[in-house]
């Protein structure tokens, strides 16, 4: 599948050590984020193409957030239960967005799949409205980063 998303950050500079790729333990490139682009992630509107995964079926509204199909291979080897989370259709907001947010190293990626894997033992359409208000507020209150 693949993931729409808005481009919020601006291409490195051939001169760039870097590749224009995060690896998964990677610190966030902050500073690759355009203002426009902090805009967009700030309010979360940089997520609103992937509606077009969920009209196509390839995704839910709320679930286990996707991620970069490199980091997964490295998740499935290095976090325990990150299998798991496959389990669901993964969504644009999740639990462990609401309760979690950005992570960029190993410790935050095992705290992530923890609240997927919560998540996923208690869903119900009641806690799916109750991630979806709290993904609302975020987004209306500009707490997105």
């Amino acid at each position: 599948m693949t993931v729409h998303e808005s481009a919020s950050k601006i291409v490195p500079d051939e001169r760039d050590a870097s590749t224009g790729t995060r690896g998964a333990f990677d610190p966030l490139e902050s500073h690759r984020v355009t203002p426009l682009g902090h805009l967009l992630r700030r309010t979360r509107i940089d997520e609103l193409p992937q509606i077009i995964n969920v009209l196509r079926g390839e995704m839910s509204l709320i679930g286990p957030r996707p991620d970069a199909y490199s980091h997964a291979q490295t998740y499935l080897r290095e976090v325990p239960g990150y299998r798991a989370r496959f389990s669901a259709l993964p969504g644009i907001s999740g639990l462990a967005q609401i309760n979690v947010g950005y992570v960029d190293d190993r410790d935050g990626v095992v705290r992530k799949v923890e609240e997927d894997l919560h998540y996923l033992s208690v869903a119900t359409m009641w806690i799916d409205l109750w991630i979806a208000k709290r993904t609302v507020a975020t987004v209306l209150g500009f707490r997105g980063i």
